[in-house]
């Protein structure tokens, strides 16, 4: 068998295949209003359309802990129960599909408060449903961002009891996987890193204490996230920067860490921390990330990035630098890649009944 479509089980929850969806937020939820944050048919047509192409997991795109913690106020949330409730008809839809329903619970930090890409993505204010963003230190994320309010200690034991409210919401919603964000600059990102952490006390300064606020999340999260259920965990391996940021030595020590505090998996990818550094992109380019953590850990890990054919997945998987890939762009382009691969590589995904012709 074609190890892309081999099952693959964390705690209780078993995957169909490796062929996993990314978070990629979509700008889709109303910014105001009784239902702002909730999923809508754009989700759900969105998300159903990847699970009928046979993709083994979804992870829905970076939802909120918070109000003021969406990147931008289109985005997706989890801070109450009315969200909640809107995300049970694609978590029933994705669990029929055979596919495993993940979310992944965020805080954007110094960077939320922005407008939708397509619209250009800077910086917005009240006059276009913005906020005043926060962050560990008073540090604009460039020259556009405005400076975030720097958080108190009572602001940061805040946020982590509104991870694991969020965690709870999730489990409820019918979610069989949560992830938590600490990747790409946002809020526990640039706890982690000394590129954005300047702050003295006992979180900031040393590697310990950049790292407890991350730890503090995991503990809350997993504390009400059933033992049964895996928890990942995402994670820029690197800032990309020739001094002074994360580096891949700190996440390999970082993963071992997060392993012992409950994380199942550890999603690897990279930047978003610091603008304007030199990324060399080009078809997974990320992956020897991921594969160093999985040789020197004992940690689970999916890779990610520029992973567009089937030949190059499986290689990843045959040559034992990934447990799973991640599919961004390419799922966006081809919502059935998974049906494809399988053909190519001799593996199976489970067709639809309603589209038993097209076998």
């Amino acid at each position: 068998m074609s190890a892309l479509f081999e099952p693959y089980t964390l705690r209780s929850v078993t995957f169909p295949n490796r062929v996993w969806m990314p978070p990629m937020c979509q700008y889709s939820a109303a910014p105001e209003g009784p239902l702002t944050g909730a999923p809508g048919d754009w989700h759900f047509a969105h998300y159903a359309a990847r699970a009928t192409g046979g993709t083994g997991l979804i992870i829905v795109e970076a939802t909120a802990v918070t109000p003021e913690g969406r990147i931008s106020p289109y985005d997706l949330g989890i801070w109450n129960d009315t969200q909640a409730e809107a995300f049970r008809r694609i978590t029933r839809f994705l669990t029929e599909q055979g596919t495993v329903p993940g979310i992944q619970l965020a805080h954007a930090g110094r960077k939320a408060s922005t407008e939708r890409p397509w619209k250009g993505g800077a910086p917005v204010g009240p006059e276009a449903y913005g906020w005043q963003p926060v962050a560990p230190s008073p540090l604009p994320f460039d020259e556009r961002h405005p400076v975030p309010t720097e958080l108190t200690v009572d602001q940061i034991q805040e946020i982590v009891r509104r991870f694991a409210q969020a965690a709870r919401r999730a489990l409820d919603a019918g979610f069989e996987v949560a992830e938590i964000h600490g990747a790409h600059g946002y809020l526990i990102n640039e706890f982690l890193s000394p590129h954005t952490n300047h702050r003295t006390d006992a979180y900031g300064g040393s590697y310990e204490n950049r790292t407890r606020f991350a730890l503090e999340v995991v503990d809350a999260v997993r504390e009400v996230w059933p033992q049964d259920k895996p928890l990942f965990f995402r994670i820029s391996a690197t800032d990309w920067l020739p001094e002074g940021g994360w580096t891949p030595e700190d996440t390999v020590r970082f993963a071992t860490e997060l392993r012992a505090h409950g994380v199942d998996l550890l999603d690897v990818s990279t930047g978003g921390n610091a603008p304007g550094v030199r990324i060399p992109a080009g078809p997974g380019y990320q992956v020897p990330f991921a594969a160093r953590v999985k040789a020197e850990t004992p940690m689970p890990v999916a890779a990610v990035g520029l992973i567009t054919e089937p030949e190059q997945a499986e290689k990843i998987l045959v040559n034992g630098e990934a447990d799973a890939v991640l599919l961004g762009r390419e799922l966006l382009r081809d919502p059935s890649w998974a049906r494809r691969a399988a053909r190519e590589l001799g593996g199976e995904v489970r067709m639809p009944d309603q589209y038993h012709r097209a076998v």
